[in-house]
């Protein structure tokens, strides 16, 4: 089954019933865990939502140990965490650091929507105007670099960057200070209902990023190789959670109330 943005966004609905909870009956033939503990990023943010809904999945699965770790967004702390979600453009850095981590398999679309005033009617359009970013080399920065320099203009030199990491990119957009940034939900949400801006891109349905994975499903490279049983489980239940986390988004805003007392956002 493909994962869509709407099957994605409405992630988070607890998955309980309970013929969808029980372990699939190759479980034995596969041969037993090698290991019944797996440590799995906490983070949050939207976008890890399958991580979350596999919790019950993963018992399943017989993991008896779940832990969540605290960790920065859009990394594997390798050594504290056996698997993470993040987007392609942080395991890539990781990996080019010479991280040994292992990618599994993508878990869902592009989420993230760049939001422009209503002068701005493309990407191409951006040349001369101001871009929002927490951070010069955070995930909204790379991902507004490439998607610049696909449509021909050279990112630094056409774009003037406003970076402030102690106030939000949003924030500024809504003040008028700066004339497009990088949204990832609940901001295009937030902005939609406010009526505030235009999408220039939606990295779900805008070619060529919604041909594309967004986040992908990476493990600890020695976890894989000493546990493939163990892999493959996890992976099975993350993957089974992205397709069950379907049209329930009020049971998402709760769920991520419950664990994390606040809406959130996820940028690496």
């Amino acid at each position: 089954m493909m994962h869509t943005r709407r099957r994605f966004l409405t992630t988070l609905s607890m998955a309980g019933a309970a013929g969808v909870l029980r372990g699939p009956p190759s479980l034995a033939a596969e041969g037993p865990l090698e290991t019944t503990t797996v440590r799995l990023t906490k983070v949050p943010g939207i976008c890890l939502a399958p991580q979350y809904v596999a919790e019950e999945l993963l018992r399943a699965e017989g993991f008896t140990d779940i832990r969540y770790v605290d960790t920065p967004a859009g990394v594997l702390p390798l050594g504290k965490v056996d698997f993470s979600q993040a987007y392609a453009a942080n395991f890539l850095k990781q990996i080019d650091a010479g991280d040994p981590i292992t990618l599994l398999s993508g878990v869902h679309v592009g989420c993230f929507e760049l939001f422009a005033n209503e002068a701005i009617h493309g990407v191409h359009d951006l040349k001369g105007k101001t871009v929002g970013v927490q951070a010069m080399g955070s995930l909204g920065n790379t991902l507004v670099l490439m998607m610049a320099a696909q449509v021909g203009l050279d990112p630094d030199k056409d774009i003037h960057w406003v970076a402030d990491p102690a106030v939000k990119p949003i924030e500024l957009f809504t003040q008028g200070k700066i004339d497009a940034f990088l949204g990832f939900p609940p901001e295009p949400q937030d902005l939609r209902a406010r009526h505030i801006g235009r999408v220039i891109l939606n990295s779900a349905t805008d070619r060529p990023w919604s041909q594309y994975f967004c986040c992908l499903l990476g493990g600890d490279r020695e976890y894989v190789r000493k546990y493939p049983i163990a892999t493959k489980r996890v992976l099975r239940a993350i993957l089974k959670a992205a397709d069950l986390c379907v049209a329930d988004p009020a049971r998402v805003g709760k769920g991520f109330r419950l664990r994390f007392g606040t809406r959130s956002r996820t940028e690496g």
